[in-house]
């Protein structure tokens, strides 16, 4: 990471009053590999017809494709039964919850159009409501616009209970975190209950296998100091160019 000057964003008040994200609302989507292989079909698809045309619901403020890699799996430092197939992460950002009406309808126009050949096995698919959000100050740029800041990775935590997750954004190689609750939602935009799960996303700056050694004693301690529990999936940013290697 380029050696950055001047003020961090946060701590600017002038920066801050001309704009906060508006993002309220997480849908995310943790699917399984492709059966047969197809994760790089199944890819393609997606970056070059799916997701562009989500760029058209007004109430869509972005979104983030994570894929954990054969290292990033190595190095997760705890999970369980529920999410061990999770390879795969959708995340869409929506400034109200209101949105996913229009999210799901758009889904049934494509399909109707015969837009939705590949579907990877789902794992979770959830709503989870923002909470708060921390930068570290080194990366200059302020918590609001991390999911659009150029990370190396993420590191994507799923914990029982809530707690605020600020601490991690001292920890060296994380940017900074967004953390959000699960809210109760009704199918199609939810399959479990989540209310009691807090998701959070550590954006990096280092590799997200080294990465997830230096949080490993920070978590550790987090779940033991506290009443959230972990269960853990390391997942890295992905660079669809280089799929067929992950």
């Amino acid at each position: 990471m380029p050696e950055l000057v001047g003020t961090p964003s946060d701590e600017v008040k002038a920066v801050l009053a001309t704009g906060r994200t508006e993002v309220t609302t997480i849908f995310v989507s943790m699917s399984a590999r492709h059966p047969e292989g197809d994760d790089l079909e199944y890819l393609e698809w997606h970056c070059y017809d799916h997701r562009p045309e989500q760029s058209r619901l007004r109430s869509l403020s972005g979104s983030l494709r994570l894929v954990s890699t054969p290292a990033c799996r190595a190095a997760r430092i705890v999970s369980d039964e529920r999410y061990d197939a999770a390879d795969h992460v959708m995340t869409y950002l929506f400034t109200n919850v209101s949105g996913l009406e229009q999210f799901n309808a758009l889904g049934q126009a494509l399909n109707g159009a015969g837009r939705i050949p590949y579907l990877l096995p789902m794992v979770e698919r959830g709503v989870y409501g923002l909470g708060r959000m921390a930068a570290a100050p080194r990366v200059k740029v302020g918590a609001d616009v991390l999911p659009w800041w150029p990370s190396t990775g993420v590191l994507l935590l799923v914990e029982r209970g809530q707690a605020p997750a600020s601490e991690l954004a001292g920890v060296p190689a994380v940017a900074g975190a967004w953390w959000a609750a699960g809210v109760p939602v009704d199918e199609p935009y939810s399959v479990a209950d989540i209310t009691e799960l807090q998701l959070t996303y550590c954006f990096l700056d280092d590799d997200p296998a080294a990465a997830a050694e230096r949080l490993r004693p920070v978590l550790e301690t987090r779940w033991a100091e506290s009443e959230v529990k972990g269960t853990k999936i390391s997942i890295s940013a992905l660079n669809w160019d280089d799929v067929g290697s992950t």
